[in-house]
């Protein structure tokens, strides 16, 4: 690669949960002998993406490759981050060929795309395109979609309602801006789940868009990167709720981090997140727990009521705390609750 050449950037957006990192670390181990550097944007105060990242570096994308940014939204947070992580990035002994950004849930991407009309970068970087992941079970059961069908849901759900949901708008805009959908999870959702989201992706896309469903984060290096879109010279054909805006806040999410003690029951841990999404509303639980006799770091996420649970790593020194993430709609954060309904299952274990 020559001095001269514009590094490709791959912007990868998508609701909290929808799988951005697991397809990350996939790219990860299929660079196709791309030298990839990522950026990861958390929303909350334990960089459980950022680790799970950190933990399958390689040759292809050494540890130092790898930063975190979890100041705030990425899309608001432009000059003080994001243009000085980019340009860190570029000033790396070996430049990077490829460099992947991990957007929080929250993001929007337009904002995002019109920083790297940025004097100091736009010169040597371009993005190379933008791929939104859409839960495809989620959006079959008509969540975070305002097609015909949702909106007709949540008006017999609630008569006074008679506008679109925050979560809605972000949804949108992420689709907006794609040149790619991803339906994740299709395993999940199966084929007539995967048909419906598909129909529910097309009525928000502003212009055809390839929409592919994949599982595990699995798909082929080559669909994805290489796409050339330079994305930030075609910003009118990506339109967003905050068009002619200045600016946009995330004040309709909140986040709190729970501390907790060490468990000795993970199942119950995970039917008590199941239970608090359920009866809070809460949207997204992840972070790291200690389980008492083991080495391992437990590795807890969570989307809504679905909720996962692995031994990732050993705890380094110093690092043994339980810790969780806890994001939900404004208002619906109540953290001396939340933090009482998950140290009385706990204790009842």
């Amino acid at each position: 690669m020559t001095e001269l050449t514009k590094v490709p950037v791959t912007v990868i957006t998508g609701f909290l949960g929808s799988g951005k990192t697991t397809l990350i670390r996939y790219l990860m181990t299929n660079a196709q002998g791309r030298r990839l550097a990522v950026l990861v944007n958390e929303f909350g105060e334990v960089g459980v993406d950022g680790d799970i990242l950190k933990s399958c570096a390689d040759e292809n994308c050494p540890a130092e490759n790898i930063v975190e940014l979890a100041n705030g939204c990425i899309c608001c947070t432009v000059a003080d981050d994001f243009i000085p992580t980019m340009e860190t990035l570029m000033a790396l002994p070996h430049r990077p060929d490829h460099i992947l950004i991990e957007t929080s849930g929250l993001a929007l991407p337009k904002p995002l795309l019109k920083a790297f009309d940025w004097p100091g970068i736009r010169s040597r970087i371009t993005v190379d395109g933008v791929i939104a992941l859409a839960d495809a079970e989620a959006v079959a059961a008509g969540r975070f979609a305002s097609d015909e069908a949702a909106v007709q849901k949540q008006r017999e759900a609630d008569e006074s309602l008679d506008h679109e949901s925050p979560l809605a708008e972000v949804f949108e805009d992420q689709i907006s801006c794609a040149d790619i959908v991803l339906l994740t999870k299709a395993d999940l959702a199966g084929e007539t789940g995967v048909a419906a989201a598909r129909a529910a992706v097309e009525a928000e896309a502003p212009r055809t868009l390839p929409i592919l469903p994949v599982s595990d984060g699995v798909i082929d290096t080559r669909i994805v990167l290489g796409l050339n879109a330079a994305a930030e010279d075609d910003l009118d054909a990506r339109p967003s709720h905050h068009d002619g805006a200045d600016d946009h806040e995330h004040d309709d999410f909140d986040s709190v981090a729970i501390e907790l003690p060490e468990i000795t029951a993970v199942e119950t841990l995970n039917e008590a997140i199941e239970k608090l999404a359920r009866e809070q509303e809460i949207l997204r639980v992840k972070g790291h727990v200690a389980v008492a006799g083991k080495p391992m770091r437990l590795l807890v996420q969570a989307v809504g009521e679905r909720v996962r649970s692995q031994f990732d790593r050993p705890w380094g020194p110093g690092e043994r705390v339980s810790r969780l993430v806890v994001i939900a709609e404004h208002g619906n954060v109540d953290e001396a609750r939340i933090r009482d309904f998950l140290l009385d299952a706990i204790r009842g274990a």
